[in-house]
């Protein structure tokens, strides 16, 4: 007050020379006090605030739980004195405040709300938030978290932080992911509008031939066709896939005569589906064969009808009813046992029993009722592809859909073309190819590859483009394959998305004796959503059959006292199928059974590195043997494990003891280079053994 005083009497002389100042009390010094007041009110304000702009630490926002509050108390906050005004209380928000704060909230209603996934790192929830990634650390810390900038937080702690800065946090919900399932058939998923319905007309039925080699397939065909296709073939034996149509009361049959069933399987895993009935050749006087049984369950995985053709009905110790019976072990119970299956014995030699079975294959194709548009633009699926020495570029194409014509431009995947000439299988040449009639088609710019699907585009130019594009689309996703084959680690958490509801597996064991009680063992397993379901059973070694037969099915290959050799294993790493070999039966039925319940705990599985061949064996002292080997593909290393292998059996499995290339230990061998491998407690090496090295790795 004294200092004010001062002031005004040190002033006021510079107003008047000579008068004098007014007298306190006077109503002309009331406005002069005030005025002072507010000034040195003022000054004081600027320096308290200097002062805490210096020295005040950054405060943490706490969660706004009342957002409209404190929307307005920062509104009042901001809003300008008035010069010369005192501090006075703030007001209650009125009616008028509360609608406002209402209204800029509408208008932003989600300016604070941000989505976070449910794991992210400090960094990236430091930029997501707006903030540095100090204070976001400084944050953590305050929740009890010791994190540094680049440690990962789940969504429950970014929420808490993000609450802290005054941000209301949500949770990102994955992507699902869809699971690349085999390509049904374009005409069987086709949408038609009504215009395209009045178009339908029906269609001839394409045919597959199946079963067990020199059970009579092609010999069948060739009586069927009224041709002489066996002789042109190599040792009588089917070299290639090719197409055939036949007519039968007026209607038209299409027989794809394949070279067993890994071609028609092969086919499938790539996405065709051309087949509609699947004929199944067994020789009455030879039954079930183990290629039967595969015929059975890859035409089963297809799901397409399938009629039995009993061949070699002349023969004098044909035996029918066992056939039907072994039959019916297969679950295949012909119409004669009470089941519903067709069966119809023929005889190829005598040339009896075909009419029935066209009969019968006229009868099912009725039954399915298959139709298609042949005024649509022509699409369809590659059976066969060749170059020609001559004619260059040959494919053989099935047409599904539309018409096909001379002179359509049409693209298969990264082949494109203009059809420039097309022949029937009886070579030949057509103007047009109508829906399920074959034709081989010149004029493309490469050889497609079976199994592709075709379609005509309106200029050859637009093909061309198409086909570019697919090439480029491919190439860049090389080596960053997509596709995801069912495992035994993730089938539950399929189920529980609604992706599976049965668990498909192909079980190889080392004798039949074996496959029953585990088969009996693990169908008890599950309930009525979930369940395992056998594909496949048969003895021996897994071999590359298996494999296709798992990729076109979505199957797990489950081996008992079984190897897979090093092609099979090869195929299967490349096409990312699940191999599970066990020996003994109670590891395999609790593995699945957990598998189903969810319980299945993380395995560790053997990842082949290399293979070495034993050229020369070295006794040394103490009885030991050391084995000479050259490294046949990948490495060979002294950190892992081996098995000895002698004709496909595994001899030994245990450890690497020592490993040298000429007298210097070293700690792996590449392919192609000699090396000395000694095993831990194995000496009994001999030449010409296989020695298989690998690792245990996390599944």
């Amino acid at each position: 007050m004294s200092e004010e005083k001062t002031t005004h009497k040190r002033k006021a002389p510079s107003g008047t020379s000579k008068s004098k100042a007014p007298a306190a009390g006077t109503p002309s010094s009331k406005p002069a006090k005030a005025a002072g007041k507010a000034d040195a009110a003022s000054r004081t304000a600027d320096k308290k605030k200097a002062t805490t702009k210096r020295t005040a630490k950054p405060r943490t926002r706490k969660p706004a739980r009342k957002p409209e509050a404190a929307r307005a108390d920062s509104a009042l906050a901001q809003k300008p004195a008035t010069p010369g005004s005192t501090s006075v209380p703030p007001k209650s928000p009125s009616v008028a405040d509360e609608a406002a704060v209402v209204q800029a909230k509408e208008e932003t209603p989600a300016s604070n709300v941000v989505t976070i996934p449910s794991t992210i790192t400090v960094r990236d929830l430091a930029t997501l938030l707006k903030s540095s990634p100090i204070n976001l650390i400084r944050e953590l810390m305050k929740n009890g978290v010791m994190a540094n900038i680049n440690q990962v937080v789940d969504f429950d702690t970014a929420a808490i932080v993000a609450a802290d800065l005054g941000f209301e946090a949500q949770e990102e919900r994955p992507t699902e992911l869809v699971e690349e399932a085999p390509e049904i058939p374009l005409r069987k998923r086709r949408e038609y509008t009504p215009e395209e319905l009045a178009k339908l007309t029906v269609r001839p039925p394409v045919v597959t031939i199946m079963g067990h080699v020199d059970h009579g397939k092609t010999s069948l065909l060739d009586v069927i066709r009224e041709t002489n296709v066996v002789a042109s073939e190599a040792g009588g034996i089917t070299q290639h896939i090719g197409a055939y149509q036949v007519e039968k009361q007026g209607k038209q049959i299409t027989f794809l005569d394949t070279p067993g069933h890994e071609a028609f399987t092969a086919m499938r895993a790539r996405g065709a589906m051309a087949t509609d009935i699947a004929v199944l050749v067994v020789a009455a006087d030879d039954g079930v064969q183990p290629q039967t049984i595969e015929a059975i369950d890859h035409a089963r995985a297809a799901q397409v009808p399938i009629i039995v053709a009993l061949n070699k009905m002349d023969k004098a110790n044909a035996n029918p009813e066992a056939a039907k019976k072994q039959l019916a072990d297969r679950d295949l119970i012909v119409e004669d046992y009470g089941g519903e299956v067709i069966c119809v014995p023929v005889s190829a030699k005598q040339k009896t029993g075909l009419e029935s079975l066209l009969e019968m294959i006229l009868l099912v194709a009725e039954m399915a009722d298959l139709k298609a548009n042949p005024e649509a633009p022509a699409e369809g699926v590659v059976i066969e592809g060749q170059l020609d020495k001559t004619r260059g570029p040959l494919a053989t194409l099935l047409v599904q859909e539309g018409t096909l014509h001379v002179g359509d431009s049409l693209v298969s995947a990264t082949i494109a073309g203009k059809v420039r000439a097309m022949f029937n299988d009886k070579g030949e040449r057509i103007d047009s190819a109508a829906p399920s009639e074959p034709a081989v088609v010149l004029g493309l710019s490469g050889v497609p590859r079976a199994g592709d699907s075709f379609q005509v585009i309106k200029t050859e130019r637009t093909a061309r483009r198409l086909a570019a594009a697919e090439a480029a689309r491919r190439e860049e996703a090389a080596g960053q394959r997509q596709r995801k084959i069912v495992s035994l680690d993730e089938f539950f958490a399929q189920a529980q998305a609604g992706r599976a509801k049965e668990l498909n597996i192909i079980l190889k064991a080392d004798v039949q004796g074996s496959i029953e009680p585990i088969v009996n063992s693990v169908e008890k397993l599950g309930d009525e959503t979930l369940h395992a379901n056998f594909l496949h059973t048969g003895s021996g070694n897994i071999n590359e059959s298996d494999i296709m037969l798992a990729v076109a099915s979505d199957a797990i290959v489950i081996g008992f006292n079984v190897q897979a050799d090093v092609a099979t294993s090869r195929l299967a790493r490349s096409e990312r199928v699940d191999i599970r070999l066990y020996n003994i039966i109670y590891n395999l039925v609790d593995d699945i059974d957990k598998a189903l319940k969810g319980m299945l705990e993380p395995t560790y599985k053997d990842v082949v590195i290399g293979h070495a061949q034993v050229r020369a064996v070295f006794r040394i002292r103490r009885k030991k043997s050391i084995a000479g080997c050259q490294v046949a593909d990948g490495i060979a290393a002294r950190n892992a494990l081996a098995r000895v292998l002698r004709d496909d059996q595994v001899l030994f499995d245990g450890t690497v003891a020592s490993l040298r290339r000429f007298k210097d230990d070293v700690r792996e061998v590449k392919a192609g280079m000699e090396c000395g491998v000694s095993i831990e407690g194995f000496d009994d090496f001999a030449e010409g053994d296989i020695v298989e090295f690998y690792r245990k790795e996390k599944a």
